[in-house]
């Protein structure tokens, strides 16, 4: 769900940038903000992927011991 509303939140600022930058730097620097944001969401969402992750880990290894 994050992802999706940060995927339309980018395309939509883009697309209006782009509609209303009519020079090459403008556009430049547009792409250039894109891919900054892009990354940082990426690693923003890896954060999260990695801790649930890590906390399922543990889970498994929690119930794995009280079995034996």
């Amino acid at each position: 769900m994050e992802k999706m509303f940060c995927l339309g939140l980018m395309l939509g600022a883009v697309g209006g940038a782009l509609l209303i930058a009519n020079s090459y730097k403008m556009r430049s620097f547009v792409k250039k903000s894109q891919s900054e944001f892009v990354d940082k969401v990426n690693e923003m969402l890896d954060e999260k992927l990695g801790c649930k992750e890590e906390c399922s880990e543990k889970e498994g290894a929690e119930k794995k011991e009280k079995k034996k």
